[in-house]
């Protein structure tokens, strides 16, 4: 059987732009009903339940995922297993010391590289294909020349990526909820999009003036949300700036059903960011009360 997508670079190219949080386009219901129906049922995406995370693993290895070095997440199976079992216990922040400090759990995330179902080799072709490409390049004005990074990912339970707006070197991003469950937009997995708080607008203005500087993760209580993508069959692209913050924090049951997407990236072949700022190292706010704290106690007195 064949299939055409066409239909998908059209809603694109008519979808006009939303600009809250920021500037992105939200399409619904990017497949039709058909080829959606198919799509979620295939031997590809949906998976039975699981009685364990290591047989949760070795079945979707078995479909042909394989873990991938994504952020929010780590490779090792039996690490993140033993997070899991300590998950809630206090014991799981002391487990994985390389996290990001802005986040508190992580992880495991697979991306599918042995298709067997017609439609899902189709759907890849097409995320794949220089024309989806020349038309998210054009509605984004992306005059450069870029490389393509993606496909069908399983994020399981305890991905964690914080508020941050992408590194400068992603030109373009999309999104696909393609979660293989009803109800699935009542789960806690989906895609924060979020603006930074009055307070913390200082960063966005250091990174708009300073674009050597790379951007960086930051803590949830830096940003508020504004909308959350929860629809499934629906398909959110943005071209990464300093005010594209979006977060996931993903706390659900995967061993009945897994946040499914088909996920990715344009990316430009140079950055012109030289160096980075950690969080800590942006967090004027904290240093400047404890500057005044030592002040009131007459400790930084000298200092000042």
């Amino acid at each position: 059987m064949s299939y055409d997508f066409y239909y998908i670079i059209e809603k694109l190219e008519k979808e006009k732009f939303a600009c809250e949080p920021f500037t992105h386009v939200e399409i619904k219901n990017v497949f039709s009903d058909e080829h959606f129906s198919e799509l979620i049922s295939s031997c590809d995406i949906y998976l039975s339940p699981q009685r364990s995370d290591k047989d949760l693993i070795k079945a979707l290895e078995t479909q042909g995922y394989a873990s991938i070095n994504f952020p929010g997440s780590v490779t090792d199976s039996d690490h993140y297993i033993s997070w899991r079992k300590s998950k809630g216990t206090g014991r799981d922040k002391i487990i994985n010391p390389n996290m990001n400090t802005a986040c508190e759990g992580f992880g495991y995330v697979m991306r599918l590289y042995q298709v067997n179902s017609p439609i899902v080799a189709a759907v890849q072709s097409f995320f794949g294909s220089s024309e989806f490409h020349e038309a998210v390049a054009k509605k984004f004005n992306i005059t450069a020349n870029v490389i393509y990074d993606g496909g069908v990912q399983k994020y399981l339970d305890g991905y964690e990526i914080s508020p941050h707006p992408d590194i400068r070197k992603k030109a373009a991003t999309w999104m696909v909820n393609i979660n293989p469950t009803v109800n699935s937009d009542l789960l806690n997995y989906h895609t924060h999009y979020m603006k930074f708080k009055k307070v913390r607008k200082y960063v966005q203005a250091l990174w708009e003036a300073n674009r050597d500087i790379e951007r960086a993760w930051v803590p949830w209580d830096w940003a508020a949300t504004c909308k959350v993508q929860d629809a499934n069959n629906s398909m959110v692209l943005f071209a990464p700036s300093d005010n594209t913050l979006h977060a996931v924090r993903a706390d659900y049951d995967h061993l009945i059903t897994q946040r499914t997407q088909i996920y990715g990236n344009l990316w430009f072949h140079k950055s012109e960011a030289s160096k980075g700022l950690k969080w800590e190292e942006l967090d004027v706010l904290a240093r400047a009360h404890d500057i005044f704290s030592r002040t009131d106690t007459g400790q930084g007195k000298r200092a000042i």
